[in-house]
C-alpha cells in the first residue's frame, strides 16, 4: 500500500490533467486520506506551493471554481479538525485571491450570491491565521446566518458545521460585539433546547464564544452562570469519550472514534483558555475537573496526546485562583496526577507535567496558609498526603530530584529545584 502522504501528492498532480467530474472524486479521495492522516504527516502535505499550484489551476481554467473550493473547504476542515495552523497560506497566492473574491461578491448590488459568499469565507476563515477586521466584518455575520439555520437534516448539518467551525478559527482577532456576540450565544441557546448541532459544531460554537472572553469581560456572568460553560462542557466530554472504544488499537480506530477524540482534544483547548480568563467562582468548576480525570483515565494507555493535555489542563486550571485545591481534590486530578506519577520514567513530557502540576499545587498551599486559616491549610496537607504516601509518592519524588536540572533545562520552565516542594509536610497537633 503506498504511504499517503505520495498518495496525496499523487492525486493532487493529476488534478490539472481531469476534467471536472474526475477532478471531483480524486478531490473527495484526496479528503478521504487527510482525514486519515497524523497532524505531522498533514503538516508534510500542506504548503504555499500546493496552495499557489490551486490559484494558478483557477487562473489558467483548468480548475473550475466549485472545485477549488471543495478542495479548499477539505484542507480547512482537516486542519481545524486537527488543529494545525496553516502558516504558509498567508503569503500564499489563494489568500490574496479569496480576500479580492470576498470583497467584490459582498460589494455586489445585485445578483449577489450569498451561497458563494459563504463559500468564499469558508475557504479564508478555515485557513488563515491573520484577520484583517474588514474582512471579518463581512465574514463572521455571513457565517453565523448559516451557523443558525434550524433545519436538521444531515446536509444542512454539514453547513452548520463548517460554519462554526470557520467561526472557531477566529481566535485572538477582535469582533466586535454586535458583530458576534448575541448571535453566538442564541446559537448555543437554542441548542441547549433543541439539541440540532453535532457535537463538533457546538464545541465549535463555544470556541468562538470563549476566544473572546480576554475581549469582552462583561461575557464572564453569562457564559459562567447563564449559558452554564462548565456544565455543558463537562456532559460534552462524557458524551465524546463514552463514544469511543478506547481499548483498540488507535489504527484500527473508525472515522468518527477518530473524530471524536479530536473533538475532545479541541474541547481541552478551549476549557484551558476558559479558566485562564474567569474570575468567577462556580460549584460546578470541580465535576469539569472530573469530567477531564475521566476522559484521562479512559484514554490512559491508548492515547498518550490527550492523557498529556489532560494533566496540563489540570496544571492550568490551578493558576485560576478561583479554583482551590479543595476543588482540585474533589475532581480527582491530584489522584490522578500522583498515580500517574509512579508510571513515568527519565526523558519523558509526562513526567514534566506531573512535576509541574504538582510543585504548583504544593506551593499554593504554602501561599494561601494566611487566607484560608492554618487548621484548613492542615486538613487538606493531611488529605493530600494520605493520597501522595499511598502511592509512594516521597520515593518516587526523591528519585526524580537528580534530573530536576534536566528537566528545567530541557523545558525551560521554571520548575523548582527544591524538593521539598514537592513533598507534603503536616504538622502534628497537640
Amino acid at each position: 500500500m503506498k504511504n499517503i502522504v505520495n498518495k496525496t501528492f499523487e492525486l493532487f498532480s493529476e488534478l490539472e490533467h481531469c476534467n471536472n467530474d474526475q477532478q471531483k472524486w480524486k478531490i473527495e479521495e484526496m479528503d478521504g486520506i487527510m482525514r486519515e492522516m497524523s497532524e505531522d504527516e498533514l503538516n508534510s502535505v500542506l504548503s504555499a506551493r500546493m496552495l499557489n499550484k490551486i490559484c494558478q489551476m483557477i487562473e489558467e481554467k483548468k480548475m473550475s471554481m466549485e472545485n477549488a473550493i471543495l478542495l479548499l473547504k477539505c484542507i480547512g476542515y482537516c486542519t481545524m479538525l486537527k488543529r494545525i495552523r496553516v502558516y504558509c497560506f498567508n503569503d500564499s497566492l489563494v489568500n490574496k485571491r479569496f480576500k479580492t473574491l470576498i470583497v467584490d461578491e459582498y460589494k455586489k448590488k445585485e445578483k449577489k450570491n450569498e451561497k458563494l459568499l459563504v463559500d468564499f469565507c469558508e475557504c479564508y476563515i478555515s485557513l488563515s491565521i491573520y484577520f484583517p477586521s474588514g474582512l471579518l466584518s463581512v465574514c463572521v455575520p455571513c457565517l453565523q446566518k448559516v451557523a443558525f439555520q434550524k433545519e436538521e437534516n444531515e446536509e444542512a448539518q454539514n453547513e452548520v458545521e463548517m460554519a462554526l467551525m470557520a467561526l472557531s478559527n477566529v481566535k485572538n482577532s477582535e469582533v466586535k460585539k454586535e458583530l458576534s456576540l448575541n448571535e453566538i450565544t442564541d446559537i448555543i441557546e437554542y441548542h441547549q433546547e433543541h439539541h440540532n448541532l453535532t457535537h463538533l459544531a457546538y464545541q465549535s460554537a463555544w470556541q468562538f464564544l470563549i476566544f473572546r472572553f480576554n475581549m469582552e469581560r462583561s461575557l464572564e456572568e453569562v457564559i459562567v452562570n447563564e449559558l452554564h460553560f462548565v456544565r455543558e462542557a463537562a456532559r460534552e466530554l462524557e458524551e465524546l469519550r463514552e463514544c469511543v472504544d478506547w481499548k483498540r488499537r488507535e489504527k484500527k480506530k473508525g472515522e468518527k472514534e477518530m473524530k471524536e477524540v479530536l473533538i475532545i482534544g479541541r474541547w481541552l483547548d478551549v476549557i484551558v483558555h476558559f479558566f485562564l480568563s474567569c474570575q468567577l467562582w462556580n460549584e460546578e468548576f470541580f465535576g469539569l475537573i472530573g469530567g477531564i480525570e475521566s476522559a484521562f483515565q479512559k484514554a490512559k494507555g491508548e492515547h498518550r496526546g490527550i492523557c498529556k493535555e489532560c494533566i496540563s489542563s489540570f496544571t492550568n486550571i490551578e493558576r485560576n485562583r478561583a479554583v482551590t485545591i479543595e476543588d482540585l481534590l474533589k475532581g480527582r486530578a491530584v489522584d490522578a496526577v500522583v498515580k500517574e506519577f509512579q508510571t513515568q520514567t527519565l526523558n519523558n513530557e509526562m513526567t514534566y507535567e506531573c512535576l509541574t502540576f504538582l510543585m504548583r499545587v504544593l506551593r499554593r498551599l504554602k501561599e494561601e496558609k494566611d487566607e484560608m486559616g492554618e487548621e484548613k491549610i492542615n486538613t487538606i496537607k493531611k488529605k493530600l498526603f494520605e493520597k501522595m504516601e499511598e502511592e509512594g509518592h516521597e520515593d518516587i519524588a526523591i528519585s526524580f530530584y537528580e534530573i530536576l536540572h534536566f528537566f528545567k533545562r530541557r523545558y525551560d520552565n521554571g520548575l523548582s529545584l527544591d524538593i521539598s516542594d514537592y513533598f507534603v509536610n503536616v504538622r502534628e497537633n497537640g
